[in-house]
Order: C-alpha cells, then sequence, then structure tokens
C-alpha cells in the first residue's frame, strides 16, 4: 500500500514540475467522472467487484473462464451493399481471407418496411446496405455459403419479421434446418425511437414483435440470438458512456419483461440474449465500460432469479465508432480504429467489427475493407493480447474506472425505473433529449478546439489528396431488384400467397398466434418483406415521431468565442435590416433516420439567431418543397448520412423549380465524398458541408448566400 508520505512527495515533486497543484491535471469527462492524474491503491479500496474471476458472477472480468487464451474473439465485419450477388461475392472473399463470421448491413428501404419498387425509397435502394426483398434475395446473399456452419448477424429493427422469415426459408430451401441456424437478428426497437429511427410501428406493437421473436426463437431456433441490445447507436448520436451503458442495460431489462409476460421462463431464452456496444477514442473508458456492463447486467439479472449462470452473463458484440472517422487527413481513422479495437479486446468483446478508414466519405471499398478486417487479424495474431485473460484486471485507474461506470449507470437505470421503465422513459422524451445535449455539448468542444480531432481542429493538411471511394449506381440496383420483384409476383401461387397473407393480418389484429411464425409461412409462400410489412401496418399502423429541438446548450457553450461572438452580431444586423430572422429548414429526405447530423445543426443555428424549422424524418423531396414553400423559409439544409445524395439533392432542386421557389437556397452536409461535390453544384445545390465542418463556419457560409441573395433581390 502507498503511504502518505509517498504521496506526499509525489505531490511536491510534481508541484515543482508543474508549477501549479497537481490537481490542475484533472480531466473532467463528459460522463461526469473527474480522471485523476494519479491512481494509487487506495483508489480501489472497498470496491465490491474485485476478486472476482473470469468466467463466475458478476463476470466483470469475462463472461468465458479462458477468454481468448481459449479462443479469440470473432472477427464479425458488417457490411452489405448494392445487390444480393455483389454482397454475397464480397461475403465470400472476407471468409476466405479471415473473417469468421458474417455482419449483414440491409439498406434503408428494406430497414423500412418497403419493397424497392416503392415510390418514397427511390434514392435509398442499395446505396447504404444490400437491397432485400424477398426470399430469392436471400437465397442470392447466401449462395454458397453454408448457413449451418456460418454464424450470420442481422442488423434489423423495423422489418425484424420479414427478414428473419426470409432468413429462415433461405435456409430450409439451403437444406438448413430452423433450428441449425446460428447467429443473431438485432430486434432491439427501443433504441431505433431514441435515436437511429429506423422503426416502423408505434412502441406497443413494436414490443410484441420482439417478445415473439424472443418466443419463437427460444422454442424453435437453440443456436440463434433472438435480439441484440444495443448501445451503439447511442453513443453515434452523442450519448456519453454512462448514457449508453444506462440505456442499453435498461432496455434489456424490458425485453426481458416483455419476454417473461409472453409465458416464457428467464432460462428459457436470457442465455441468447446479447448487446452491442460502441467503442470511441477514451480508451480506457471503453475497456471499462464493457467490465461495469457485465457487473450491471449481472446485478439486473438477479431480480429475476435465474438458476443457470449463463442467464445472467453479458455477452457483446463490438464495433469502432464511426463518429470518431473523419474526412479529413482519412487515413488517420485507420489509426483511431486500431487503438479502438485494441479498447474492445482488453474491455472483453465476444465479436468485433472495425470501421474501414473511408466509411466519414463513402461506402467501403474492397481495399479499405481489407485493412479493416486486417487490424484484427494483427491485433489477434501479432500483439500477445489473446495470451492472457483481462490483462486490465487490478489496474488502478481502470478498476475505479469501471467502479465510478458502474455507480453513474446504475444512478441513471434507477431514474428510468421511477419513471415506469424504460418504454416509459422513451415516451416521456427524457433519453432521447439527455442524448441530443450530449451531442450539442461535444460539437460546441470540438468546434472550440477544446476536444482535439487530429486532422480537423488541429494540425491539418493545408491540401488534402483525393482517395478512391465506392460509388453505387442506385438506379440500377433499383431496376434489377424491380426486375426481380415482378418476376417474384408472377411464379408465386396467389392463392397460397393470399391465404398467408389474411393469417398474417388475423395474427396481428387479434393477438393471438406469434407474428414470426405466421411470417416465416408468408416468405415461404414468396410474400415480399413490404407484403408482410404492409399485412402488419393493417393492424398496428405507423409511428411518426414529432421533431424537436434542444436549445440553449451551443451558445452558452461557446459565448466566449469571439468568432462566435462575430457571427451573432453579423445576423443581428440582417435581421435588423430585413425586420426577420433568416429562416432554414434542416430536412432529412428519404429513410434515412439518423438525425445527430441535422439536430446539432438545427439546434447550435437556433442559438445563433436563425429562424429554425426542424423537418420531419423521412420526407420525399417533394414533401420537403412544399413544407419550405408553405412555412416561407430562405434555406432548406439536407443532412444525408446515407448515399443518397446524387439523387434526392437534384429532385429537391428541380421540385422547387417547378413550384415557381427557385428562390429558397438549397445547402447540404453530411457524408459526401469530395468528388460529388460538383455534381451537386452543376444541379443546384449552393454548399456543400462535410464531415467535421465547424458549426459556427456552416453558420457564417448560409448567412454569407442569405445577405447574397439579399443584395441581388
Amino acid at each position: 500500500m502507498t503511504d502518505k508520505k509517498t504521496i506526499s512527495d509525489w505531490e511536491k515533486l510534481a508541484t515543482r514540475e508543474l508549477k501549479t497543484e497537481p490537481e490542475t491535471l484533472t480531466w473532467h469527462t463528459p460522463e461526469g467522472i473527474d480522471v485523476k492524474p494519479l491512481y494509487t491503491e487506495s483508489d480501489t479500496e472497498n470496491l465490491g467487484h474485485l476478486g472476482s474471476l473470469p468466467g463466475l458472477s458478476p463476470f466483470t472480468r469475462g463472461p468465458r473462464a479462458t477468454m481468448y487464451a481459449g479462443r479469440p474473439w470473432t472477427i464479425r465485419q458488417y457490411a452489405g451493399f448494392s445487390t444480393a450477388e455483389e454482397s454475397n461475392a464480397f461475403y465470400r472473399k472476407a471468409l476466405a481471407g479471415g473473417q469468421k463470421g458474417l455482419s449483414v448491413a440491409f439498406d434503408l428501404a428494406t430497414h423500412r418496411g418497403y419493397d424497392s419498387d416503392h415510390p418514397r425509397v427511390t434514392g435509398d435502394v442499395g446505396k447504404a446496405g444490400v437491397a432485400i426483398d424477398s426470399v430469392e434475395d436471400m437465397k442470392i446473399l447466401f449462395d454458397r455459403i453454408p448457413l449451418e456452419e456460418m454464424s450470420v448477424s442481422m442488423t434489423m429493427n423495423g422489418a425484424v419479421i420479414p427478414i428473419l422469415a426470409n432468413f429462415i426459408v433461405a435456409g430450409e430451401e439451403q437444406g438448413v434446418s430452423r433450428a441449425e441456424l446460428s447467429g443473431t437478428i438485432q430486434n432491439d426497437i427501443l433504441k431505433e425511437f431514441m435515436v437511429r429511427n429506423t422503426y416502423i410501428y408505434p412502441p406497443e406493437a413494436s414490443m410484441r414483435i420482439v417478445a415473439d421473436i424472443i418466443e419463437f426463437t427460444a422454442r424453435e431456433m437453440p443456436k440463434f440470438n433472438s435480439i441484440s441490445i444495443s448501445g451503439y447507436h447511442m453513443q453515434e448520436a452523442g450519448a456519453t458512456l454512462v448514457q449508453e451503458l444506462a440505456f442499453t442495460l435498461a432496455d434489456g431489462r424490458e425485453y426481458v419483461r416483455a419476454a417473461i409476460a409472453k409465458g416464457l421462463d428467464i432460462d428459457e431464452f436470457a442465455g441468447r440474449l446479447s448487446f452491442f456496444f460502441a467503442i470511441g477514442m477514451n480508451f480506457f473508458m471503453e475497456a471499462a465500460k464493457l467490465r461495469a456492463a457485465r457487473l450491471l447486467w449481472s446485478r439486473i439479472m438477479e431480480e429475476f432469479n435465474p438458476k443457470k449462470a449463463s442467464s445472467s452473463m453479458l455477452r457483446t458484440h463490438c464495433q469502432t465508432s464511426g463518429v470518431s472517422l473523419q474526412e479529413q487527413d482519412p487515413y488517420n481513422n485507420i489509426i483511431r480504429t486500431a487503438y479502438e479495437a485494441m479498447s474492445a479486446a482488453l474491455g472483453g468483446t465476444q465479436s468485433l467489427h472495425t470501421n474501414s478508414f473511408d466509411e466519414a466519405i463513402a461506402l467501403p471499398t474492397e481495399f479499405s475493407a481489407r485493412i479493416a478486417r486486417n487490424t484484427q487479424l494483427i491485433l489477434q495474431h501479432e500483439t500477445g493480447v489473446t495470451k492472457v485473460v483481462d490483462p486490465l484486471a487490478g489496474s488502478y485507474y481502470v478498476e475505479s474506472l469501471t467502479s465510478e461506470l458502474a455507480e453513474k449507470a446504475w444512478a441513471l437505470i434507477e431514474e428510468v425505473e421511477t419513471l415506469g421503465g424504460m418504454t416509459a422513459a422513451i415516451e416521456t422524451g427524457l433519453p432521447k433529449r439527455l442524448i441530443e445535449e450530449a451531442a450539442t455539448r461535444r460539437q460546441a468542444a470540438v468546434d472550440r478546439g477544446e476536444e482535439v480531432i487530429v486532422g480537423v481542429n488541429k494540425y491539418r493538411l493545408d491540401e488534402e489528396a483525393d482517395i478512391e471511394t465506392l460509388d453505387i449506381d442506385n438506379n440500377a440496383v433499383r431496376e434489377g431488384q424491380v426486375r426481380r420483384l415482378e418476376k417474384t409476383r408472377q411464379l408465386r401461387d396467389t392463392a397460397r400467397w393470399a391465404e398467408a397473407i389474411d393469417s398474417l393480418k388475423t395474427v396481428a389484429r387479434s393477438g393471438e398466434g406469434n407474428l414470426l411464425a405466421s411470417a416465416v409461412e408468408a416468405a415461404r409462400a414468396r410474400a415480399t418483406v413490404g407484403e408482410i410489412s404492409d399485412a402488419m401496418r393493417e393492424s398496428f399502423g405507423d409511428h411518426t415521431a414529432v421533431p424537436e429541438v434542444v436549445t440553449d446548450i451551443y451558445g452558452p457553450a461557446s459565448e466566449n468565442d469571439p468568432e462566435y461572438q462575430v457571427l451573432v452580431s453579423r445576423l443581428k444586423m440582417q435581421i435588423g435590416k430585413t425586420g426577420k430572422k433568416p429562416k432554414i429548414l434542416v430536412a432529412k429526405l428519404g429513410q434515412d433516420g439518423h438525425d445527430r447530423g441535422a439536430k446539432v445543426i438545427a439546434s447550435a443555428f437556433g442559438d445563433i439567431g436563425f429562424d429554425v424549422l426542424a423537418g420531419p424524418l423521412f420526407q420525399t423531396p417533394d414533401e420537403a418543397a412544399d413544407l419550405a414553400i408553405g412555412r416561407g423559409v430562405d434555406v432548406i439544409g439536407v443532412s444525408s448520412l446515407a448515399a443518397g445524395h446524387k439523387t434526392l439533392m437534384p429532385e429537391l432542386v428541380d421540385a422547387l423549380k417547378a413550384k415557381g421557389a427557385d428562390h429558397i437556397i438549397v445547402v447540404c452536409g453530411g457524408v459526401i465524398p469530395r468528388k460529388d461535390y460538383q455534381f451537386l453544384q452543376d444541379h443546384g445545390v449552393s454548399a456543400i458541408f462535410g464531415p467535421g465542418t465547424n458549426v459556427v463556419d456552416a453558420a457564417r457560409a448560409v448567412l454569407d448566400l442569405t445577405e447574397g441573395r439579399l443584395r441581388n433581390e
């Protein structure tokens, strides 16, 4: 034990080096944790989780006794784009290159339960994932991939019923029974209502879907994980690590209660629950977060009195952060991803996806995907990290962080409980509001340079070199999907199809029976993803969120920034001349529900002094044009994160022209490759703001555009 005299000697030495007290080095994290410059044995005194061993309750040190010393984590790269044929070829190359499991990314049309020929999804088909319309697509997706041997993870929540049904039938027609299928379906709808927004139905109906899938898989698919409870998208939306931890585990508790309400015994399904966390750049805290997650989940499960130890184990997949990736100096992203991967491994993840360095710009290329995969192979085979179980155990710093994260997350979990659980908390808007406030606060810190991002707000290159990016011909993919849809509908037994769809409608309407079991019969009869989704829409309806924007976060955080003050003064001068604030519609087009960027811009622009209208999600360009005209806006700012900009932006500009409103300025921001800038400008977009754009710079550019328009009028 380090005695007080020795610590006092250190403090004197540190004070001489710093010429001030060492407390000035304390780091105040967004989680509200004060990280000291020195940790000693005294910081780990009386920590309840110390002394536990891997594989034993409360599993802080890992769910398996030998962890990676016995078997390394699964390399499970998340991928999917364009057509089922192209994604299948990509998967087979990845598996040949050392990948051990599949993780399927679906396009946004599929996520939202639309077939590729639906008029609302013209810009989304095949762009941010693979387009799947029926069993025929699913069979092609897994062609020459033995499903009895391959674990398949599917990130799907909104259209989870038709996608899982199609997967089951595709397996059957490959000769693999449902009992032999292994993998995970995300099936985590609560987080969709908080952050990612690829929902379809209202919360109550959505929770019924979750419970039906847990019930069906528990009894029919013993190797399959019925749910992947995701914090990943919370952190990507701006959540602190405490918020990600607390809300994810609170979601898990809610799903357990829903399954028990279906009549399931806790030990019948709990062992097949899994989790999914983001791993960002706070290296040690991310590792501690995974350790704290296992500790807290074991505590939560005690209330359900499981008999099996496996029912209390938290198993998790992790993915390196997308938000930490930057458009500027993009090869830095390789380094960021490697550090995040190491953190996940030291925290004890069961499987891992490493992002490709170009994902802040476009879809990954084969070249960038290979680097991402090899990052994990090198980590497993060359660093020695797999040789020792939980190598960070006993670290004064990490053990202290583990305890503090657990304590703060538990307090937030208890706050959720006082509101009636996670479903009730979501209805109050609390989780969403807290996450959006955290996102806006962080953006202000980045813009002020208080949080350093190398190559973005410090050490910037004078000139950026172009890199090769992947471009998907959206129109060609959609045309191919439409042809296959038409063929599928022509060849199916119409009477059998109608009977299966009617049966599904009855199950949805009556509340009796299992939705997934009924959907499997519909998929076998070649009902499409859209048709199965619509059959449930008849009874459940669509969920529509009311856009809300947090205020007084960005402004107060930036009030001492001279550039911010100059901008605010300029805006006030324009308002004085015109008698009104310049009005901007912050719009989301297509089926992209990722709204972190849109919400941050809306919040910050409002604090700066613009009149901000936050548009609803999932608008068509025509609907956005009508809203802009009806509300008399000066500028439409479109947030695009799903690669649909080359289709949707020209459609918006054309719609404004057709309606006699081409005076409205159109700008866009988000994940847009620089090589597309000229195309967008040629099609009437006045300004493009890529990832990492300083909000003050963006607001200044928009103000310049509105002033220029006024001068020309």
